[in-house]
């Protein structure tokens, strides 16, 4: 296990900002943020607002609600039952265990209301696909205070979204009130199991693919305490990923289509924990797929795992149409 209380051995990705950087940055981001906030609040609330409309992506609005629903109950109840699609994600996802690394999955047609998860409720460590759930965590707050984002927390947004940016993140981390923060705003989110890492370490927060489920849920359908603009930013945001952190659950789309992805990866403390969450169309359906991965002995043993296990997880899925 890492050993939390000695930073230099715990991975940048596990959220590397210790006390004394904190004082420091907090001194320069209050200038910075006063500057950064006059040139780009006008373009991010402009932005913001612009995705209002996109936020149910393809399926209407009352189909999202339906589906989403039916989805959220099945996967977020701890007695849930095994179905026909978990046995055939598991016996699609058994030849990929047996050459390493440990993987749970799970996916959500939107379009038809199926669902299938393997290994669910086993634990693991976050890595930067908790970027997703820090920044539903931000746009909660503000909803709920009724303000819009600064012009610095957009930047630092874009930064943690787009390149995985682990100095925005811890930044963010803070600014939401650090591990209280996320388990008061996961409590409205329903994210039952997902536990924040704690003395800023972030990446080690404890997740399972159910509720990783659970947050694109609330990311994708309308039935989520987030308002439709601010499921649209963070969306608009995943798509926004730089190319090379595509690797993951986007191998499941249908060349060309959208998607909206959150992939992250740290060694764990030798082997790797590889993750990937996100929304992807496949021949017109919608899917929400996550798979958490560790003790993978490469981080391109744990890429390929990823990989492999979101288009079984499709397979499964589309095939049950």
């Amino acid at each position: 296990m890492l050993q939390l209380l000695e930073p230099r051995r715990v991975p940048a990705h596990a959220g590397r900002l210790r006390p004394p950087e904190q004082v420091v940055f907090a001194l320069v981001f209050a200038l910075m943020a006063g500057l950064v906030a006059a040139v780009t609040v006008s373009s991010a609330r402009t932005t913001y607002a612009s995705t209002t409309a996109s936020a149910a992506g393809a399926a209407s609005h009352a189909e999202a609600r339906h589906s989403g629903r039916a989805a959220a109950h099945n996967v977020t109840s701890n007695g849930r039952a095994s179905t026909a699609l978990d046995s055939a994600l598991a016996a699609a996802l058994a030849p990929l265990v047996r050459h390493g690394g440990d993987v749970a999955a799970g996916v959500i047609d939107l379009t038809t209301g199926s669902e299938a998860v393997y290994h669910g409720r086993r634990h693991f460590h976050s890595a930067s696909v908790e970027n997703a759930d820090l920044l539903a965590c931000l746009l909660l707050q503000h909803q709920r205070t009724r303000t819009p984002l600064s012009g610095a927390e957009a930047v630092l947004a874009a930064d943690m979204m787009h390149d995985s940016d682990n100095y925005a993140t811890s930044v963010l981390w803070d600014l939401v009130g650090g591990a209280a923060g996320i388990r008061s705003a996961n409590a409205a989110l329903k994210l039952r199991r997902t536990r924040p890492g704690e003395f800023g370490y972030w990446g080690l927060t404890s997740t399972d693919v159910v509720d990783q489920l659970r947050l694109l849920t609330d990311l994708a359908t309308s039935d989520s305490p987030l308002s439709a603009a601010a499921r649209g930013y963070e969306l608009r945001l995943m798509d926004q990923t730089a190319p090379g952190q595509r690797w993951g659950v986007r191998s499941a789309a249908t060349p060309g289509t959208g998607f909206a992805v959150r992939d992250g990866w740290v060694p764990d403390p030798a082997l790797w924990v590889v993750n990937s969450i996100g929304v992807v169309y496949h021949d017109g359906q919608r899917l929400l797929i996550a798979v958490l991965s560790k003790d993978n002995a490469t981080e391109a043993a744990g890429i390929a795992l990823a990989r492999a296990a979101a288009r079984a997880a499709e397979v499964v899925i589309t095939s049950a149409g």
